[in-house]
């Protein structure tokens, strides 16, 4: 078997509808497009969401609250999941993301309290929930705030 001797699977292609080639072809004439009406012109294009002059959808729908633009987006991560770095290491944002911790863009990263922590590790981080403070500094460890 060689790539140039390499066939779709029987019935995996379907051939293309040549449309307008005569009454012969079942498309022809109209094809397809039905009798007059601005579906059937050339050029025809449809908005997004046009239903036909009747309200659309999205105007249809009741509109509640607003989105705040300067909200903040913290990532989380629970003092459990620190307990997988070594015992007197710094914790920060590269070394949260090289463990798979944080994905994404955020505007910062937030500790939370849940779980146990028995390592003494210097955690730099946005903000700390205050059982996340606790929890660090009883084990031994430091909590840095970063802007």
């Amino acid at each position: 078997m060689e790539l140039s001797n390499l066939k779709p699977k029987k019935g995996a292609r379907h051939a293309k509808k040549r449309l307008g080639r005569g009454p012969g072809s079942g498309h022809g004439k109209t094809a397809g497009r039905g009798e007059k009406g601005q579906k059937s012109r050339s050029g025809y294009h449809s908005k997004l969401g046009f239903e036909g002059g009747q309200m659309p959808l999205q105007r249809r729908l009741p509109k509640r609250g607003f989105t705040n633009i300067f909200k903040k987006e913290h990532a989380v991560v629970n003092v459990s999941d620190l307990e997988r770095f070594d015992n007197g290491a710094t914790v920060d944002e590269g070394a949260l993301r090289k463990a798979g911790l944080v994905k994404g863009q955020n505007d910062g990263i937030k500790v939370l309290g849940d779980g146990k922590l028995t390592k003494k590790l210097t955690v730099h981080a946005t903000k700390f929930s205050a059982a996340a403070r606790r929890q660090i500094e009883a084990a031994g460890g430091s909590c840095q705030e970063i802007q």
